[in-house]
């Protein structure tokens, strides 16, 4: 038996698999594993101000590649605030206008769904 932990969607699972030899039986299947409380991710890099006015949100779901911009930082519409790796391509999360970033609220790794708040700007 091997014991794996799976997550799917944020929700950790514990699972255990059977290894045996192939009788030609069909396969029975396992009991579904009980949800395990998701882990706690890393702390987020905040201002020390608070959020700013102005959210910048992920377009598509993802994972969280690289953070290019710092909270204090000027930044002009268009220019990359984070970077979301979905289906091994890197997807720029940009500045909708022109300002200075508030609050990051992501950090490198984490996984994010399409809407969700990564930075924020005044």
């Amino acid at each position: 038996m091997k014991n794996y932990t799976i997550t799917v969607n944020g929700n950790v699972y514990d699972v255990v698999v059977e290894e045996g030899a192939s009788t030609g039986a069909a396969p029975v299947a396992a009991p579904k594993a009980a949800p395990v409380a998701p882990k706690a991710a890393p702390a987020a890099p905040k201002a020390a101000a608070g959020a700013g006015s102005v959210k910048i949100e992920a377009g598509a779901a993802g994972k969280v590649f690289k953070v290019e911009a710092k909270v204090g930082q000027a930044v002009k519409k268009g220019d990359a605030v984070v970077i979301l790796e979905a289906m091994k391509m890197e997807i720029p999360v940009v500045a909708p206008q022109d300002g200075t970033v508030a609050s990051i609220d992501v950090a490198v790794g984490d996984a994010v769904e399409a809407g969700a708040v990564l930075a924020t700007m005044n």
